[in-house]
């Protein structure tokens, strides 16, 4: 439960998230911000506070050989390191041979992506996307604002706003982080 809000403008990319920890019915407010900065990279997740503490403490962000693409980098050595991070602390689950993870925002070298339960990266053509339990509602408001002359941040409280209003499992304060 949660919204993950990210945009890219002017070659900047910017996440946002909400601060609220979701049990069934039950809502606290967490300190442990679900957007931050790590290297290179900008990350938002959703799905778990286990999976965003160990994309922030322990996953080592692997170099990007400069012979591939951004795209061929993330999905292959990148996402190598991801799910060996996950498996060897406890976090991966796995059924049938098929490695589950959890969902989250990632930006990297000017651009947005979207890295799914599977491990699929993907980047969609509009330069913004969501992720949570509020993704629709972020998505909407970003799609209603995507002609307007906003700041982008201003754009992400607007989305993280609606998210709120609509949905149970979105909670203030919200934070953003760019890179």
């Amino acid at each position: 439960m949660t919204a993950i809000v990210g945009l890219v403008n002017n070659d900047k990319v910017y996440i946002g998230g909400d601060s609220a920890g979701v049990a069934g019915l039950d809502v606290c407010i967490r300190t442990d911000e679900k957007v931050f900065k790590k290297g290179s990279m900008i990350f938002g997740f959703t799905s778990s506070f286990r999976m965003g503490q160990l994309i922030r403490y322990k996953l080592k962000i692997p170099d990007h050989d400069p012979r591939i693409d951004d795209y061929e980098y993330l999905c292959s050595t990148f996402i190598d390191e991801l799910i060996k991070c996950f498996k060897d602390n406890g976090y991966a689950t796995i059924n049938n041979n098929e490695v589950q993870g959890g969902v989250f925002l990632l930006g990297y070298n000017k651009n947005l992506y979207k890295i799914c339960s599977d491990f699929q990266v993907g980047k969609i053509i509009d330069s913004f996307d969501a992720c949570g339990c509020g993704e629709s509602f972020a998505l909407g408001a970003l799609y209603a604002t995507k002609e307007d002359i906003i700041d982008p941040e201003v754009r992400i409280f607007e989305a993280l706003g609606a998210a709120q209003y609509f949905s149970g499992g979105v909670r203030e304060p919200f934070n953003i982080v760019s890179i």
